[in-house]
Formats: C-alpha cells, structure tokens, sequence
C-alpha cells in the first residue's frame, strides 16, 4: 500500500517531507501577509488602525473555524482529495480578497482566506504517520519548520515585497502559488485510507469525547493557546509601534524583523529531535522563559528598536520550540486519531491567537507600547505556570468514542 512506512523511507519520502514543509510555509503564509500591511490597507480604505486590525482578527478566526470544521475531515475522507480541493478554495479567496473595493467585504473575504487555508494542518499527521520508525518527530520537526518559517517570512513578504508591489499584486501572486503547489501534491501525495467510517455529525462530536479522553491534550492546547496569542498580539501591533518611530519606511523594516526573527525558526527541526530525548515538560519550561525575556526585553526603554531586535529572536525561537514539541507530542497520544487530535489542539491554539490578537489591538489603542509589552509578559507568564501545573489537566472518565475506526 501507498502509505506503508516501509514504502516511505529513503529519499523519496525525504523529497515528500521537504515538498511538504515548502506547503506549510506557503499556504499558512496567507493568514499573515496582512499583519504588516494593516497601516497600508487602513491608508487605502480611509480607516482608522483599530479597524484594520479587525482583518488580522477575523483572518485567525476563520483559520480557528476551518481547523475546527475542515481538519477532522482527514481522518473521514482520502487525504490527497480534500488538500486539492482546499487548494483551489484557497486560491479562489486570495483573488477575491485582492479585488474588493470596500473595507467590510475585505474583512468578510479576510475570513474565507483563512477558513480555506487549513491545508498546513493535514500536513503534520501525514508525516507522522508515513514517518519511518523512531523518525516521526523529526519529520514533523522539519514540516512544522516550514510552517512557522512561513508564518514568519510571510510579515517579511507582506512588509517588503507587499510595501513594494502592492498589498492587491501580492495577494494575486499567492493565489497562483496555491495552484501549483496543488499540481505538485496531486503528483506527490500517496493515497491514504480514511481511518473514521462514520458520519461527519460523529467525526464532530468525537472531538469533545477525545478532549476529555487525554488531559496532556488539554494542558498542551492550554498552553500553546497563551503562548500564541502573544506572539499574535505582538505581530498585530509592532506596524504601529515603528509607524510612530519611522514614518514612511515602517512597513519594510515590520519585514526586515520578521527576516530576523526567522533565526528562531532553524530550531524547528532541532525541537523535533529533542521530543525524541528530553521530556516536553523541559523544553516547554526553558521555550516558555525565552518567551517571558522577550517581551521584557520589548519594554524597556519604551521600545526602540535596539532592544526589540533581541526580543523578535527570543519571542519566535521560544514559541517555534514549544510548538513543534508540542504538536510531536499530541500527535502521538492517538495516532489513529491524528487529524482530530491535531484539530482540537490547533483550534485552541488559534483561539488564542485571534484573543491574543484582538487583546493586543486594544491595549495598544488605550495603552500604547507599555500596555503591549505588559500584558505579553502576563500572557507568558501564565503559560508558563499551566505548563508547570495539572490544574488545567483534570481527570475524566472516558466514554465511548461515536465513531469507529479502521485502525481500532
């Protein structure tokens, strides 16, 4: 069969791994080309920044909505199938959202871009799952590396290239990406069988009975939750910090920032191999502190750029660790299960990052930067402390899953 592990070592699988993080990278990017164009975009369409920055809002929100509702699908229909079809919805809004004329569409649009724009998340299951034995973590490593590559590059894309193209020209370039990363999966990608037999109703509601089922799920989701929306409340608000410092030129030094912070990313795969070593409470403990640093790093002084550089560093390299480590670990708990864990685990996550988001526009339009910096280091903080406790891991019984499964 096409999705044996045996079948997947070697080179072909290492080509299969790598076209997949280039995947992840590309199609997650399209959820953050927004965040360092807010000022250009409000500037277009005559708006204030509070209300641009309800694009980035609703953008996460619906990528939260997509995982929530599209990614269990890859436990119930043939993988390679539902990837293409995303693909093309996917392309189909970056189009859309390129072409509207008027600030309320584009924020509706900004919602579709991001439910179509799940495909990173089909992703890591495959890997794990056609991972040859004793490699899934590193192979989750490395797609998950271009993931948060992506999602860092992209504010280096959207704030350089998009600065200087134009936000429309760049959506539009994405748009054709999509479709030829969908003539290159549809070559690459094995079939794999679908592992739930049930209906879509019992596939939704096995991921309540799976929450309950594992309480590593709850205080990993938890955690990277925290963790993520002040990463996100960050990016949403650097643009109008600099806009204040460097007027005219913010936008491309928003991207040159992201280039910086993607130092944090070559951790990826690194995170990937100590999950195979060292205990996640370790890692999550040391990630979660870099975290912390960062945002205190951000407020001193008031912000000047001396001092945020460091930061970017520390903020990425401390989340990319923590999630990849995460999300090796959740994967693991039930493999036959992957996409539904995988979807529990990132709907939180995004769930804090659209808070995160919309907590951070609003301490910067009441509290400037210190309310930016301080309400990070609170954020982190607790992650830190849920990482470190079981009171977020309560015991439950474990009922009867709704669905069968191929694999059980």
């Amino acid at each position: 069969m096409p999705g044996d592990r045996a079948e997947s070592a070697g080179p072909a699988f290492q080509r299969l791994v790598w076209l997949m993080a280039v995947t992840a990278g590309l199609v997650v990017a399209n959820n953050y080309y927004n965040q360092p164009l807010l000022a250009e975009i409000a500037e277009d369409f005559s708006t204030s920044e509070r209300a641009a920055a309800l694009i980035a809002t609703l953008t996460q929100v619906g990528y939260a909505a997509g995982l929530l509702l599209l990614l269990p699908l890859g436990d119930m229909i043939e993988r390679r199938r539902i990837i293409s079809v995303l693909l093309v919805a996917s392309s189909g809004m970056l189009v859309a959202f390129a072409l509207m004329p008027a600030l309320h569409p584009l924020m509706l649009v900004g919602f579709l871009v991001g439910f179509s724009s799940v495909v990173p998340q089909f992703l890591p299951p495959i890997a794990s799952k056609l991972a040859p034995k004793g490699q899934a973590g590193r192979a989750v490593g490395l797609v998950m590396g271009g993931l948060l590559l992506g999602i860092i590059l992209s504010r280096f894309v959207g704030g350089v290239v998009g600065g200087t193209i134009g936000w429309r020209t760049l959506y539009l370039v994405a748009a054709g990406l999509m479709l030829v990363l969908l003539v290159l999966l549809r070559r690459a990608l094995p079939v794999m069988e679908p592992t739930f037999t049930g209906s879509y109703r019992g596939l939704l509601s096995s991921l309540g009975v799976l929450f309950l089922r594992h309480s590593r799920l709850r205080v990993l989701a938890c955690v990277a939750a925290l963790q993520f929306g002040a990463f996100s409340l960050f990016w949403t608000t650097i643009i109008f910090h600099v806009e204040r410092s460097i007027e005219g030129e913010a936008t491309v030094v928003v991207g040159l920032l992201a280039l910086i912070g993607a130092v944090g990313v070559l951790a990826a795969p690194m995170a990937g191999r100590l999950s195979e070593r060292l205990s996640s409470d370790t890692i999550l403990a040391v990630s979660g502190a870099l975290m912390v640093a960062a945002f205190v790093l951000m407020g001193l002084g008031g912000g000047p750029l001396y001092w945020v550089i460091p930061a970017v560093v520390l903020l990425d390299l401390g989340m990319q660790v923590s999630h990849v480590t995460s999300m090796s670990e959740v994967l693991q708990l039930e493999p036959q299960a992957g996409n539904r864990m995988n979807t529990i685990y990132m709907v939180i996550r995004f769930a804090g990052a659209a808070m995160g988001t919309f907590a951070g526009s609003q301490a910067w339009h009441f509290f400037g930067w210190t309310g930016v910096t301080l309400l990070g280091v609170g954020i982190t903080a607790a992650a830190l402390v849920v990482a470190r406790s079981n009171r977020f891991a309560l015991t439950a019984a474990t009922p009867h899953d709704g669905g069968s499964s191929r694999e059980t």
